[in-house]
């Protein structure tokens, strides 16, 4: 008898929540699209499809006509379709409570959608940790798909790879598939033939081995330089489905749940905490990051054996790495808790329906693929938490609050401020930085802007613009990078564009966390356009260093620090109090801040006192909807000035439907800048806009026993109400009223 095996495809297909509709669209047409004509094309192809729950309701709204062709394809046993988390979490970050209703809700939705009940759950990222059995197979989930990394992690040996295993937590029974290495690497960057002899090679007379491939269904056709190869003139997908079909009497293509009903599992696994190889690399702080990327690509390409042991990082790190990450992720565990002890009905499903869509894994992390990093995304997973959280303390009425407690689980206490129209977050141990303005009306995060820090690939940046320029030829854009590439496509991993020339010369770094209300004490000479940069120094503690609470009460809060300042050779001590006050209503709050600074030096201070804020209008590349006013002439928000003689300024953003106006006593002077970073993605390294910075600053002159005292008033005014609107539309819907919502 001849040898044969099987090959599982399981293709995964993800949108997250917020991106653009046009990115949608075109990647419908670039991957989504062209992939079930193949299979139409190809009646014989079995494989597994993993569709999202925002790209599956885009799909249902805008493609209905993919939807019965793909329903029909289920109907006729061509394609499985896997479930998971709904809207595509990390399960491993949520509480148990919000994993197990995410993989049901999908699995609900899947069955209404083709009849069928999913047997297989899709992992965001790979991102496995040993207690997710229980979950899983309390949602009703068989099996997952897991990387070659878990299995190695796992000791089992390579040659193991070809078939399921099984894993348990507290008894729930679990099978696991492997991604086999080989196959992940060369479909479809290999060539087709290359493919065709691997498996061939790792056939048996049994017939009992199984290849598993599971990967994103974006690379086949989506990603820089791929739709040639794989639609275009390449025709590698059809290619590959020809020549499995031609290979039909020794390689039969199946899905995961046909595997199982044939073939048992090989053995049992348990496998540690882990995801893919480059997740691991990209948990890591940046220095790390570097020294372990390339000891493990020298491990791998040399074939040393310790290769298979190194893992790198632990993706829950990226909640150390990135302090905005991890105040996302506790605000949305917060947020999880209030909507755990809202009492049943329609209120509660809608603050469910969003805080879930806010537990959206691409914001909780950062790699190739962008991100914390994509500003408008952080900020849509943003607003669906400060919707649920604005439904559940409406129906809790605990709208109103004012306490000390560990937001940020470090094991000190910061400051919740709350009214009916915002919530304030107060980090006391880092200058008593305001981390979180939440504005409820418009469901705005007004404070969600990300600190400028080094990244690993900052380095492949700068070398790869200082090689093109010693060679003379200039760095390549995107477009120009691509159209070089010949034979197959590069590698996503390996690929180097730029969306402009010149980006390492932007790199600048922030030596604090870019809160608001920060106190700063500046050079009297100090260059705004130094200062933009990140390279002014700080002549005094009071930026990153802790405050105490001297009073709290409904609605405000004082601070206090002894600090010192740095003047004529000597540090000053002095005595600083901020109070920060909230007040107005839902569709107009305002929020205050109030700063005394008395000196107990001896000898007079000569510095620039300011304050700064980072705000987010979702201003970048000069966006007309967002903008700052000052002196009733409007900029972009991601502009560069300074004024002198401020006493009002403004900025906003039309489309949110939201406007800050300020009022600044005494008159200061004002600079604003831009917060923007270098990341890299899949389509190359780029400047993206995170924020914006404002300075108000006054000339501090004084002798030994005075003091200063500033105000500034923030007077925000919303447009809309989208509580209000969401109600009206479910009343609606409904022919009826719907309660409990958001009170003015």
């Amino acid at each position: 008898m001849a040898a044969r095996i099987s090959l599982a495809l399981a293709i995964h297909n993800h949108q997250p929540v917020g991106n653009f509709g046009w990115v949608f669209a075109d990647v419908y047409e670039q991957a989504y699209r062209p992939l079930l004509e193949a299979l139409e094309r190809h009646p014989s192809i079995h494989l597994a499809l993993h569709y999202t729950g925002p790209l599956l309701e885009w799909l249902v709204a805008e493609r209905p006509e993919f939807v019965e062709r793909l329903r029909s394809l289920v109907a006729r046993g061509q394609v499985e379709l896997i479930g998971g988390g709904l809207y595509e979490p990390v399960l491993a970050s949520l509480p148990a409570r919000d994993r197990v209703a995410q993989l049901v809700r999908m699995a609900d939705r899947l069955q209404r959608l083709t009849g069928r009940r999913p047997e297989g759950a899709w992992l965001a990222e790979r991102v496995w940790e040993p207690d997710l059995p229980t979950s899983l197979v309390d949602a009703g989930y068989r099996w997952t798909i897991l990387d070659d990394a878990h299995f190695r992690a796992a000791a089992v040996p390579e040659e193991d790879l070809w078939g399921a295993w099984t894993t348990e937590d507290q008894g729930r029974l679990l099978t696991l598939f492997g991604t086999e290495h080989g196959l992940r690497y060369r479909i479809p960057f290999g060539e087709v033939d290359a493919v065709i002899e691997w498996l061939r090679q790792h056939a048996t007379d049994a017939g009992d081995r199984l290849g598993m491939m599971g990967d994103d269904g974006e690379k086949f056709g989506a990603w820089p330089t791929t739709w040639q190869h794989c639609w275009g003139k390449g025709r590698w997908v059809d290619r590959f489905f020809e020549a499995l079909e031609a290979n039909g009497s020794w390689l039969a293509t199946v899905t995961p749940s046909m595997w199982l009903q044939r073939q048992p599992p090989i053995g049992s696994a348990y496998v540690p905490t882990s995801s893919y190889a480059e997740m691991g690399e990209w948990s890591l702080p940046a220095d790390e990051a570097q020294v372990f990327a390339d000891l493990r690509h020298r491990a791998v390409e040399e074939g040393r054996p310790e290769a298979r042991w190194l893992r790198g990082g632990f993706w829950r790190n990226f909640q150390v790495k990135y302090r905005e990450v991890n105040d996302l992720h506790k605000q949305m565990l917060r947020v999880s808790g209030k909507v755990a002890a809202m009492p049943a009905g329609k209120v509660l499903d809608q603050a469910t329906d969003h805080l879930h869509r806010g537990q959206s894994n691409d914001c909780y992390w950062h790699g190739l693929f962008g991100g914390i990093y994509i500003s408008h995304m952080r900020l849509a997973t943003l607003e669906h938490l400060i919707a649920a959280e604005d439904l559940a303390d409406a129906v809790l009425e605990a709208e109103h609050a004012a306490e000390r407690v560990d937001l940020d689980l470090d094991g000190r206490d910061d400051v919740l401020l709350a009214d009916a129209g915002q919530v304030v977050t107060i980090d006391l141990d880092e200058g008593a930085g305001i981390g979180s303005w939440d504005v409820r009306a418009a469901r705005h995060a007004t404070a969600a802007v990300l600190r400028r820090r080094p990244e690993a690939y900052h380095e492949t940046l700068r070398r790869y613009e200082l090689d093109a320029e010693s060679s003379g030829g200039g760095a390549a854009t995107g477009a120009e990078a691509a159209d070089a590439s010949d034979g197959g496509p590069a590698s996503i991993h390996e690929l180097v564009q730029l969306k402009e020339p010149g980006l390492a010369a932007r790199l600048h770094y922030d030596a604090y966390e870019r809160r608001s209300g920060l106190v700063r004490f500046l050079p009297v000479d100090a260059d705004p356009r130094r200062w933009a940069e990140g390279a002014v120094d700080e002549l005094g503690d009071a930026r990153d260093g802790p405050w105490r609470v001297v009073s709290l009460r409904p609605g405000s809060v004082v601070v206090e620090r002894d600090g010192s300042v740095q003047s004529g050779g000597h540090a000053h001590p002095v005595r600083l109090e901020k109070r920060v006050t909230l007040g107005g209503d839902r569709r107009q709050p305002t929020l205050t801040l109030e700063l005394t600074l008395v000196t107990r030096s001896e000898r007079p201070i000569e510095a620039r006192l300011a304050v700064e804020w980072a705000t987010t209008m979702l201003g970048g590349g000069g966006n007309p909807a967002a903008w700052w006013a000052i002196d009733s002439k409007r900029t972009a928000h991601d502009a560069v000035g300074v004024a002198v003689g401020v006493e009002h300024l403004a900025q906003g953003n039309d489309d949110v439907g939201i406007t800050i106006a300020t009022t600044i006593t005494p008159a200061a002077e004002a600079w604003w800048a831009p917060i923007e970073t270098i990341s890299n993605s899949e389509a190359g390294f780029e400047r993206v806009y995170q924020g914006s910075s404002l300075i108000v600053a006054w000339p501090l002159h004084l002798e030994p026993g005075r003091g200063m005292a500033v105000r500034i008033e923030h007077r925000v005014t919303t447009a809309r109400d989208r509580a209000a609107e969401e109600a009206a539309e479910t009343r609606s819907a409904v022919g009826g009223h719907a309660p409990n919502q958001p009170r003015g």
